[in-house]
Order: C-alpha cells, then sequence, then structure tokens
C-alpha cells in the first residue's frame, strides 16, 4: 500500500496491529512502514518519532528489518526536501544492503538514490543509479520495482532533452504500473508522457494524457496528483487559447495548494503568469513570472521556461532591449546547467532544452537587423559537444559567443559556406564568401522537414529522382540552394552546415534546372535537371567555430590502416566476397611498407585499439556496422572477435563501439568506414547526425566518410577504388569522392540512381 501511495489506507491497517506483541524485528518493520506512510502525508513530526522508536529497538539488537531505517529515514528527508541529506541516507541503507547480501533493500536503495539524484537536478547521475536499479529488480522479478526505475530513467532522459528515450520509458512503465494496479505511479508515468506530447507539439494527445491522469488521480483522491494535472491542463489549454479553461483549472487548484514539490509549486506561478500574459495582463504577467525566474528553489528547467516566455512577453510589447537581455540571460542560466553534464552521453541531447529559446532569440536578432549576432548565436549551439570534447572550446557556464569572421573563414577553406538554421517562425540561410555574408529568409522547418523527409523515402527506394523529375528534390533545391546559387563558384567547394533534419539530407541529390555541366548527362528533353553533385564538390561541416580553430594534420605520410573482411559472428552479419575485393583494391593505391592490414580472424576491435591508431594519415573499415538510434554511442563497426573473447561467451567483442573509438586519439586526415548507417540515424539539435561519423571526428580525424543509409555491396568496391585512386593521384578527399560519385552517375549501369552513390557524405573539421 505505501508503494502504491495508498498511505492513509496503510497507516490505519498498521495501527491495528500495534497493540499485537510480536518479535522486536517485526516491531521495527511495522514503525518504518509507518515512518515512511507518514513522511509522504506530510506529518514529519510523528515519522520522526516512528523512526527514533525504530532506532531504539534496533540499538539493542541487529534485526535484518534494521537495514531499511537509513532509507526511510531518506524518505522523509526528500519529503522535506533536504536532498543531499536524503542521498546519503540511501547510500547507508545500500551499503548496509551489500554488507547484508539484502538483495531487495539494494534494489530499493538503488531507485531511491536514482530519485535523490533527480531532485537534486544531476540528472547524467540519475541515468546511472536507476539503470542499476532496473538491472537489480529485473534480477528478482520485482516487477513494481523495476517499473518506478524505468519511469525515473524517463524522467531523467526527459530533463536532459531525450524526449525519445523518455517517452519509451515513460510508456513502459505506465503499462506495468497498470498491469500491477498500482494507480499512483500509472498517474505519474501517464502525466509524464503527456509532458513528451506536449513538448513535441501533440497538444490534443498532451490533453487527453491529462484528463486520464486527472480521472485516476480523482479515484485515488492522491491531491497532489489533482493538483498536478489541473495544473498541466491548464497549461496547455493558456497554449491552445482556451483562456476560460485554464481560469478554469486554476481556480479549482487554488484552494488545494500546500507545500507540494519545488516543481510543482513554481509550475503552477509559472502557467498563472502564462495565462496573465494571454489576458494582456502584462504587469501581473511579470511579476509572476520573474518571481518563478529568480527563485533559486525553483528547477533549472522551469527557471529556463519562465525566462523564455517573460523575453517572449517583451517582445510582444514592444520592448526588444529587454527581451534580448531577457534571451542572454536565460541561455545563460542553460550553460550552467549544460556545463554540470559529465559525460558526453548526457550533453548530447541536452541541447534540446535550449532549441526553442535560441529560437526565438536568433528570429527576434534577425528582426532587429542584426543578422551577424544572429549568425554567431546560431553557431554558439553547433557543435558543443564535440567541440568541447576535442578542446577547440572550453566547457563555459555561460552564453558568450565566439567573435567569429565568417569571411575569413570561408576565404581560408576555400569555400562557399551555406549554414542553415530552422526555426518554427521561420528559417534563414547564411550564404558566406570571402566577399561577403549574405543572409536569405527560408519557410519554416515543418514544410522544408516534410519534404526532406519525402525526398529521403524516394532515394531510399531506389528510385530515379531525376527520370522522374521528383517536385520535392526540385524544391528543395529551390529553397535552400537555388538562392545562393550565384555565390557558389565552380572551382571552390561548398560546406554545408546543416540543422536539424538537414543533416540527413545529401544535397548533392537536389534537382537543379538546366542541362549538366558534366560530359554524359542524359539529357531528359524539355527543360532539364540534372543532380547538384555536376556542379559542385560538396562537404558537411560541424560549426563556424570549428572550422575557425582547425589545425592542419600532423601526419603527412601515405600511411594506411585497413581493418575488414571479418569473420562473421553471426547470420545478422553475414560474410560477403565483397568485401575481400574491396580490400584487395584499397591496397593497391598504398605502398607495402605504408600499409597495415587486419582480416579475417585478425581483424578485430583488440587489434584496432592496440595498433596505435594515432599514426596513421588514413584509417579504412570493410564490415558491417549498426548504428544505435537509442543510445548513438552504442553504433558499432562489426568485426571479429577475439579467441580469449570467444571463449568468455561474449555477446559484443566483435563490435567496436563508437564510444570506444572516441576514447583513442587519432589524427588521420581521412577515415573511411565502408559500411551501412556509418554516419548515424539520430540527429541532435545542434550536434546533427551522431553515430561513427561523430566518434570518429571526436577522436581527433580531420575527415570521415560514413553513410546515410544502407551501401550497395555491389557498387561500394567500385567507388572505393576510384576514390583512393583520386587521393593517390594527388586530389582532396572531398574532390575524390566527388569523382568517385560521378563515376557511378554517369554510367550506364543501375549505379546512376543516388541509392547507389548518394550514402556516402565526407564530414570535415578541415
Amino acid at each position: 500500500m505505501v508503494w502504491r501511495g495508498m498511505n492513509e489506507d496503510a497507516l490505519r491497517l498498521l495501527s491495528q496491529q500495534s497493540s499485537i506483541r510480536v518479535n522486536p524485528g517485526a516491531t521495527v518493520q511495522r514503525l518504518t512502514l509507518e515512518a515512511a506512510g507518514l513522511a509522504r502525508l506530510r506529518q514529519f513530526s510523528a515519522a520522526n518519532q516512528k523512526l527514533t522508536e525504530a532506532k531504539s529497538i534496533c540499538e539493542v539488537g541487529g534485526y535484518a528489518a534494521c537495514g531499511a531505517l537509513p532509507r526511510v529515514h531518506g524518505i522523509l528527508e526528500m519529503m522535506r526536501g533536504h536532498y543531499p541529506e536524503a542521498q546519503q541516507c540511501f547510500l547507508e541503507a545500500l551499503s548496509f544492503a551489500r554488507t547484508h547480501h539484502d538483495r531487495w533493500l539494494e534494489a530499493t536503495a538503488l531507485v531511491n538514490l536514482g530519485w535523490a539524484s533527480l531532485q537534486n537536478e544531476h540528472y547524467d547521475e540519475a541515468v546511472g543509479w536507476s539503470w542499476s536499479a532496473h538491472r537489480n529488480a529485473m534480477a528478482l522479478s520485482a516487477e513494481g520495482l523495476a517499473q518506478i526505475a524505468s519511469g525515473n530513467l524517463g524522467w531523467a532522459y526527459y530533463q536532459l532533452g531525450d524526449n525519445e528515450r523518455a517517452l519509451e520509458h515513460f510508456l513502459e512503465a505506465e503499462k506495468a504500473a497498470a498491469s500491477l494496479g498500482d494507480i499512483h505511479y500509472e498517474i505519474k508515468w501517464i502525466s509524464n508522457a503527456g509532458y513528451i506530447y506536449h513538448d513535441t507539439g501533440d497538444l490534443n494527445r498532451a490533453t487527453q494524457s491529462y484528463i486520464r491522469a486527472l480521472y485516476l488521480a480523482k479515484q485515488i483522491n492522491s491531491k497532489e496528483d489533482i493538483v498536478n494535472t489541473l495544473e498541466d491542463l491548464a497549461q496547455v489549454s493558456v497554449e491552445t487559447g482556451k483562456l476560460d479553461d485554464a481560469n478554469s483549472y486554476l481556480t479549482q487548484l487554488v484552494p488545494m495548494e500546500s507545500p507540494y514539490s519545488k516543481r510543482l509549486n513554481a509550475q503552477i506561478m509559472l502557467t498563472q503568469g502564462m495565462l496573465a500574459a494571454a489576458q494582456n495582463q502584462n504587469q501581473r504577467a511579470e511579476v509572476l513570472i520573474r518571481a518563478v525566474q529568480n527563485n533559486p528553489v525553483s528547477p533549472t528547467m522551469t527557471r529556463l521556461d519562465a525566462g523564455e516566455e517573460l523575453a517572449k512577453l517583451f517582445e510582444r510589447q514592444g520592448k526588444k532591449g529587454d527581451a534580448e537581455r531577457t534571451y542572454r540571460s536565460t541561455l545563460d542560466s542553460f550553460e550552467s546547467a549544460r556545463a554540470q553534464l559529465r559525460n558526453e552521453d548526457s550533453r548530447l541531447p541536452f541541447a534540446a532544452n535550449a532549441t526553442s529559446i535560441y529560437d526565438h532569440y536568433i528570429h527576434l536578432l534577425v528582426e532587429e537587423g542584426k543578422s551577424d549576432q544572429a549568425l554567431a548565436a546560431a553557431d554558439q549551439s553547433r557543435a558543443r559537444t564535440l567541440a568541447q570534447g576535442l578542446g577547440v572550446v572550453e566547457s563555459k557556464a555561460s552564453f558568450r559567443p565566439a567573435t567569429l569572421n565568417p569571411r575569413e573563414i570561408a576565404r581560408e577553406t576555400g569555400a562557399t559556406l551555406l549554414f542553415y538554421w530552422l526555426g518554427d517562425k521561420g528559417s534563414y540561410l547564411w550564404a558566406i564568401t570571402p566577399a561577403k555574408t549574405t543572409l536569405i529568409e527560408l519557410p519554416p522547418q515543418k514544410e522544408i522537414i516534410a519534404r526532406v523527409e519525402r525526398y529521403r523515402k524516394v532515394l531510399l527506394d531506389v528510385e530515379d529522382p531525376l527520370q522522374a523529375r521528383n517536385e520535392d528534390g526540385k524544391a528543395l533545391y529551390q529553397l535552400l540552394v537555388a538562392p545562393a546559387a550565384k555565390l557558389i563558384r565552380r572551382d571552390a567547394p561548398v560546406m554545408i552546415l546543416a540543422d536539424g533534419a538537414l543533416s540527413k539530407l545529401n544535397f548533392e541529390t537536389l534537382l537543379v534546372p538546366g542541362p549538366s555541366s558534366v560530359a554524359g548527362q542524359p539529357s531528359q528533353g524539355g527543360l532539364e535537371f540534372h543532380y547538384l553533385l555536376d556542379d559542385a564538390t560538396l562537404l558537411s561541416a560541424p560549426s563556424l567555430a570549428m572550422l575557425a580553430a582547425a589545425k592542419p594534420a600532423r601526419n603527412t605520410d601515405r600511411r594506411l590502416l585497413l581493418l575488414g573482411d571479418a569473420v562473421s559472428p553471426s547470420q545478422d552479419y553475414p560474410n560477403l566476397p565483397l568485401f575481400g575485393v574491396e580490400m584487395s583494391q584499397i591496397k593497391k593505391h598504398f605502398p607495402a611498407q605504408h600499409l597495415s592490414a587486419f582480416a579475417g580472424q585478425q581483424a578485430t576491435p583488440a587489434n584496432y585499439l592496440a595498433s596505435n591508431p594515432a599514426q596513421y594519415s588514413y584509417i579504412h573499415f570493410v564490415a558491417h556496422a549498426v548504428a544505435s538510434r537509442t543510445d548513438p554511442l552504442d553504433s558499432a563497426i562489426i568485426l571479429s572477435g577475439s579467441a580469449l573473447s570467444r571463449s568468455k561467451a561474449s555477446e559484443d567483442s566483435f563490435k567496436l563501439y563508437a564510444r570506444d573509438i572516441m576514447q583513442h586519439p587519432i589524427d588521420a586526415r581521412l577515415v573511411t568506414i565502408s559500411a551501412c548507417y556509418g554516419s548515424g540515424t539520430r540527429s541532435y539539435a545542434g550536434e546533427g547526425l551522431v553515430g561513427l561519423s561523430w566518434a570518429f571526428l571526436r577522436a581527433g580525424a580531420h575527415s570521415v566518410i560514413g553513410a546515410l543509409w544502407e551501401v550497395s555491396d555491389d557498387s561500394t568496391p567500385q567507388l572505393m577504388d576510384t576514390l583512393y585512386q583520386g587521393i593517390e593521384h594527388g586530389q582532396t578527399a572531398a574532390v575524390a569522392l566527388r569523382n568517385a560519385k560521378l563515376a557511378l552517375l554517369h554510367s550506364q549501369s543501375k549505379f546512376h540512381r543516388p541509392f547507389y552513390w548518394a550514402p556516402f557524405q565526407i564530414y570535415t573539421r578541415r
């Protein structure tokens, strides 16, 4: 009953047992249960009294039930809002559990440590505790504990900006809670799933989640859950313009207010401020929103929301200067929170928490004619995790866009730079050459994203969009490139600094009106089209700051590390005859004394890591690969397992993981991943696609060739042979890759379709 939130019922039942004489251990158990129930009902003095009674018994004898005392003491401290003290209590309970081999207490202590970390806003730490709790609970078949741990994981991921993983855990926890009849937690996970729908713009589905949660909360008369869901419904009503409904919900919860969680109290006040703003009660709105923003007790994410709402309020009033300052101070708070995160897994999704703030700020700067400042702000949001990992920029606890000279960067790279920002109100393209920077306004991202997704489907279906004169292929060129076409020089490469969904689009496949400038392009009759590949050498770059900080590779010779044609670890990764063909073709372009090749049983992750990969100018993999969408750093190149690993029955000894690649510095001029989805399948706000290509850049590679989708076993050896032939003849990797693609495009075989030549994209930090 206590676990399910039925505290009053539990206390009534326990009171019936208080007069029955039982052994001291059972008495301790009863007292700790009573203390937990009283603590959750916020009857702190009574709860403390029960704990004192239990401790006096435990001082006389060392009963097994005494291990629960520090855990329940921790719950009491949590309800008081003393989170660091609670964490120490839970650590004491964990130590007791492990010393006494109490697996149940260990699992519950781990769940509680995850909970404490969430309340302390140590979300990356909460992930670690909660995963451990989930594993322990599953090993015990403790379904109730497992669903709480899963839900806590969801909240941690949600606060880290990873909505996709968060929703997966909330739905899993909701299903488990419903199966167990645990209405208290079912309400919690339904509401939390509603937050994901809310944040992703599905306000109708969010509303339905909140209504369902309110119905269940009233069933068990959970006052805190009722208040929470009424506030959720009020906020979504404000955002959908249903102000009377919002006012009704807020009116219902006011008599019920009591000292609930700091998050809930802050959220109620913020919603009241948002309603006042929608009703043009600007002074009241400012007072309420400022109170949330300036209160250090308010959770960080709520303060960020308050800062954004206050800046938008100033914008609506025409107070542009106040709005600018508020956006900057809010982004300061965001950067301060980001600086506290300890690892890449947490930092990668976290930027999503500031996407909307950046978008509104950049839009305001553009409206004011401050396009250079807008570009600097946009670049500040780009590739932060990658740049900080490489030491290109510092991990700063403040919002201070770098002072960059975009035209100088264009001159240094010898390229035309196309920098994109996708926004809700409107999108932007900065076309940068050594002579000038031109701002071009684009449609809202919703229109662009829909076309990108449709066009990718055409490419993946092995269709020929050129022959069909695909409307999305033509429209995307007109939207994204045509406005800057006059700035693109035939003799200079084009660097794409993509944003959001554009990171999944190969710009080379866009359809350009007019005849091709490359001999051999077949005429379509009437108005002709050709692929952008015919017109320019295209590369993908992470950010202006990364390009500005680039230094030449130290490795100037042509040493190659080649791994592939591995022993198949399972039928999921079959041996392919053309793996060996591709390796043989690549070898002939390098002198034997400059070549280190690991094939078959020798092509292991251990041999890659032990080969001192930092000494090579070129690294090439011919293998299968897997791209993890939920956790991109678990993406891996599939190689051979070592004999030692096989004897230990290791399930993944044959996988060279992205997170392991990152930990071994390299200085390669080019890394080529000749495998499916080497670029990854998950795009993070500001960071772009994250997977194997990103990991090699993070390790220190200057350029990486990876695939946006599945690669053809038939065409890839031919493409790679032409690539290295060009490099052997002195071409840059980007030019050589383009020429290899052109050879396929203008062939008379089926390989002229983009499916075969367009998956491979070159990513560079120069």
